[in-house]
């Protein structure tokens, strides 16, 4: 399990690629007027990756600005979002590293989705991800600068 898990975190860097894309003139580009911005959903990316590793006992300083708040002009450093996904996907790797296979088996509670286990948390972290990619790419290609 812990190598495919490791290998997932390998098609995480491969699939969201399109990142890298991303300059700081876009953190306010959005598909319409009512839509979230490149900056919000990056740095909400980041958040989300650091504050679900809590679940997971990795201890973070990252505080939440993003889930349940609305786009109000967080998220204009990409660089810092950016290094924020990093760090928390590299704090990923190095629990699956660390850890035994039955820990990713164990059950723990979140306010989300109730008693799961630490895999399905996993997992939902890496569908989040994309998920979150894949809308800065239709941004990237269709979206344009909205105040």
């Amino acid at each position: 399990m812990k190598e495919a898990m490791l290998e997932m975190l390998v098609q995480v860097e491969l699939t969201s690629s399109n990142l890298q894309e991303v300059q700081n003139e876009h953190w306010n580009w959005k598909l319409n007027k009512d839509s979230n911005s490149i900056g919000f959903i990056l740095l909400h990316m980041g958040e989300i990756v650091n504050l679900f590793g809590t679940f997971f006992e990795i201890p973070t300083d990252v505080q939440n600005t993003t889930l349940g708040f609305e786009d109000n002009g967080q998220g204009k450093d990409i660089q810092a979002s950016l290094a924020l996904i990093k760090r928390g996907f590299s704090n990923l790797k190095k629990l699956i590293e660390n850890s035994e296979e039955e820990f990713w088996q164990g059950i723990i509670h979140t306010p989300f989705f109730g008693d799961v286990s630490r895999f399905r948390l996993f997992s939902h972290i890496l569908f989040h991800h994309f998920h979150h990619s894949g809308q800065i790419s239709a941004i990237l290609k269709k979206g344009r600068k909205l105040d």
